[in-house]
């Protein structure tokens, strides 16, 4: 089953502008593959060489950070909604 993943503004390039994509997984690391799969290059954005997700991207499952949960190994199920945030540096 699709989960809907949230796109942030600035990687809305590499989605023909749409905020919201469709991609299939049973865990956030398989969803983010699949992402990479149908727009190339948005992993690379979002995930260092290691397959990590990068300190300044925030990746949410239903709200909840997944450093909290199980990072790229959190189970996802039907219903689920992911979420891709930017950090925001300021001073």
């Amino acid at each position: 089953m699709p989960t809907p993943i949230r796109i942030p503004t600035n990687l809305r390039k590499l989605t023909a502008d749409r905020d919201t994509v469709q991609a299939e997984g049973g865990t956030v690391g398989a969803l983010l593959d699949d992402l990479d799969r149908q727009f190339p290059g948005i992993k690379e954005r979002l995930c260092d060489e290691q397959g990590r997700v990068r300190r300044f991207v925030g990746v949410y499952l239903n709200d909840e950070d997944i450093r909290f949960l199980g990072e790229n190994e959190t189970p996802v199920k039907p219903g689920d909604e992911l979420s891709i945030v930017p950090a925001i540096a300021g001073g």
